[in-house]
């Protein structure tokens, strides 16, 4: 497992407000949110960027993202709208170098998003 803040979470070396797990992903609440909703969709392989997924990893992505989609539509909120956010590398924002997809949600979004 990745040696990132994800990854010690992912082996609950360290706490989070997880709201969904699989085989493959974790789900856990932001603790910086940017909406009243914003949970981060974590794949539990460790994989830095966007760029690193090798084309085997397709599918996994593809559960990352019917993970965050099946989650909204538990919520509620689904029918009336939410974002899935992924950033890669510094410019693109990216953090923690561990890829996730941040789900907003709970109030209008606006475009450009900054």
């Amino acid at each position: 497992m990745g040696d990132t803040l994800f990854g010690k979470i992912i082996r609950r070396e360290i706490p989070a407000d997880i709201v969904y797990e699989d085989a493959d992903v974790l789900a856990f609440r932001d603790i910086a949110p940017q909406a009243p909703v914003h949970v981060l969709f974590i794949p539990k392989k460790p994989i830095a960027t966007l760029n690193d997924v090798p084309d085997t990893d397709a599918a996994l992505i593809g559960k990352l993202v019917m993970a965050a989609v099946c989650w909204a539509k538990s919520q509620g909120f689904a029918d009336t709208g939410y974002r899935l956010v992924t950033n890669c590398n510094q410019d693109g924002g990216q953090t923690v170098f561990h890829i996730h997809l941040h789900l907003l949600a709970g109030r209008q979004m606006h475009w450009p998003p900054g």
